[in-house]
């Protein structure tokens, strides 16, 4: 891995920190998604129930990392406001089976309506932290989300709590050119790339610039064009992604790199079948960034349950 001081792929700050906990940018994706959740259960209105006071617990039922209580707070605050949380185990905790995460006090009627969407939201969000988490273990401040989502910045959010990298938070955080935006410039690859990093407006790159190359020499003449660029002006960092590339290509892209006297001026990310099982060999071929959708799509949602205390 490049030695550098921080990656422009380590976006999360921008949703969530532990002393301010969820930014705007977050809390306007809960509302989104929390109205969708309780929309398909059926609660399109406050609940205002009835019944005996009670107590529940959200117990879990297996090993992970918590994420989604900044979510199930926002979500009681306006949809079920009669019902007090207390959290044993807050967003980015790590548990055992058996542990109290949550303790639920309010209304019976409340509690059975919502019991559900609180677990559904837990237990998914958590998933994705718990996976991400196993990842960050073997290759940590390496592995970033990629926009292939099931809950977009819930996604993104639940994979930094895991201590993944978010990469770009949406389109406009950072600027992407893929393989199809140089095949629409009309020219060859190698001509478009050189164009584009040549002519490209900076102050639209927003976080950084990130090139798709398929071949050394694709990206071997985008590294040469940054470089120079970077000579006569003040550049955000330029991102190759290295698409399938594999383990050992990518290791001799970054020897040729060197080589070359380039590898500082950009830095380098491998996308393409990354799988944790290979994550030990990927770690070590000498990228910067190891770019997935595998840790938070298909990830089994983490098992837990709600008990409603016995009188």
């Amino acid at each position: 891995m490049g030695e550098r001081a921080s990656l422009p792929h380590d976006r999360g700050h921008l949703l969530w920190t532990a002393e301010e906990g969820p930014s705007r940018l977050l809390t306007g994706s809960m509302d989104r998604w929390v109205t969708a959740v309780l929309g398909d259960d059926g609660i399109d209105s406050p609940l205002m129930g009835f019944g005996d006071k009670k107590t529940a617990h959200i117990i879990s039922k297996s090993t992970g990392t918590v994420a989604g209580a900044a979510v199930v707070d926002y979500m009681l605050q306006i949809w079920a406001p009669g019902l007090n949380a207390t959290w044993r185990a807050g967003d980015g905790r790590r548990v055992s089976e058996g542990d109290v995460i949550l303790e639920l006090h309010g209304d019976s009627e409340s509690l059975l309506r919502i019991e559900r969407s609180v677990l559904n939201i837990l237990g998914q969000l958590s998933g994705i932290a718990t996976e991400s988490a196993q990842w960050a273990q073997v290759a940590s401040g390496q592995v970033a989300a990629t926009r292939k989502t099931i809950w977009g910045l819930l996604d993104k959010w639940a994979v930094h709590l895991g201590g993944g990298l978010t990469h770009r938070l949406n389109k406009d955080d950072a600027k992407m050119i893929k393989e199809n935006d140089l095949a629409s410039t009309g020219n060859e690859s190698l001509h478009a790339i050189v164009t584009i990093l040549t002519e490209i407006n900076l102050e639209e790159c927003g976080a950084f610039l990130e090139l798709e190359v398929t071949s050394e020499k694709e990206a071997i003449i985008a590294a040469t064009t940054w470089k120079q660029r970077k000579s006569e002006t003040e550049t955000p960092p330029l991102v190759l992604m290295l698409d399938n590339f594999g383990p050992e290509r990518c290791k001799e892209m970054v020897a040729e790199m060197i080589e070359m006297e380039l590898r500082d001026s950009v830095v380098l990310e491998a996308s393409g079948n990354i799988v944790f099982d290979d994550l030990e060999e990927w770690r070590e071929c000498g990228v910067d960034v190891l770019s997935t959708s595998a840790v938070n799509r298909g990830v089994s949602p983490m098992d837990m349950s709600m008990l409603i205390d016995q009188d």
